[in-house]
């Protein structure tokens, strides 16, 4: 009976990492099904503001006290948070969405690799700068890519390296309602951009039911499920399982978006996806030296 428990507790929170990823790459698919309409600007205040309402009505963040400790953090988490959504809307104008998140997901992968000082750090770094250098429009026969497009995509993993090192210093002093705080901050900054881009535009009623999914699906829905499955399974698990996320982004713009990829595009990414998980599974953070 243990054995079954055991396992049914290990395979309850790999199952909601696996919906939250579904659900961020659907929500990114279905954004971009906004652009004709109020552009990448539009639909991430769209995204921000709906995201900010529920996570505002679930989390109710004005119980939690702030101090003057955490609010340079949660400041610091709170812009880089709405940066990264800019940023990656910007990518998938240009960019197949599984390619933008591919090239996004170095950013974290960079927090994991440079936390380390071991050889086999090496080989990850190789291993993702080929899949960089197979995506990235360096040489002719990548004329498909934007160049524009990969630098705004990368530009979000910055931000998406920033958001792991402050999100876990906002989480320890504000805890559950870090998230429902940081996108509220990131909804203050970026909204009136898409607001002032489209006016009255942004807010029109056909609009207004892909907007709310959009922001139920790539922020309030995955964001709760990460946080209900932190809780149950080891980070190194966690980063294991989110290294499945390029694939699922590809899958998603595939489905939903008819987005087709090369067989060379998919190798660029696999590589990305082996370099994470190989950095998740075997890096180990830096000894500290003794005094």
């Amino acid at each position: 009976m243990s054995s079954v428990s055991d396992k049914s507790s290990v395979l309850l929170p790999v199952c909601l990492i696996i919906i939250a990823m579904i659900s961020v790459q659907s929500g990114a698919s279905l954004a971009k099904l906004l652009f004709p309409l109020v552009g990448a600007e539009g639909a991430t205040s769209l995204r921000l503001g709906f995201g900010t309402l529920v996570l505002t009505l679930v989390y109710k963040p004005w119980r939690t006290p702030m101090t003057p400790g955490s609010l340079l953090p949660m400041l610091v988490y709170g812009l880089v948070l709405g940066g990264m959504n800019f940023l990656f809307y910007q990518s998938i104008k240009t960019l197949p969405l599984g390619i933008a998140v591919a090239l996004e997901f170095t950013g974290p992968l960079a927090v994991a690799i440079f936390s380390s000082r071991r050889p086999i750090d090496f080989l990850w770094i190789i291993l993702a700068m080929l899949g960089l250098l197979v995506l990235l429009p360096i040489f002719a026969n990548h004329t498909d890519i934007n160049l524009k497009g990969a630098l705004y995509a990368i530009s979000a993993g910055a931000c998406w390296a920033l958001y792991i090192v402050y999100g876990k210093k906002a989480g320890i002093k504000n805890g559950q309602s870090t998230v429902a705080i940081g996108t509220l901050i990131a909804a203050v900054f970026f909204c009136p951009i898409g607001i002032a881009q489209n006016g009255s535009a942004l807010f029109q009623l056909p609009i207004l039911p892909i907007a709310l999914g959009v922001g139920i699906l790539s922020t309030a829905l995955p964001f709760s499920l990460e946080m209900m499955a932190l809780r149950r399974i080891p980070s190194r698990t966690f980063g294991t399982l989110m290294s499945l996320e390029p694939a699922i982004g590809a899958l998603s713009g595939l489905i939903i978006l008819q987005e087709h990829l090369t067989l060379q595009q998919w190798g660029g990414m696999l590589a990305i996806m082996v370099a994470s998980v190989g950095a998740t599974l075997t890096i180990k953070p830096a000894s500290k030296k003794k005094k």
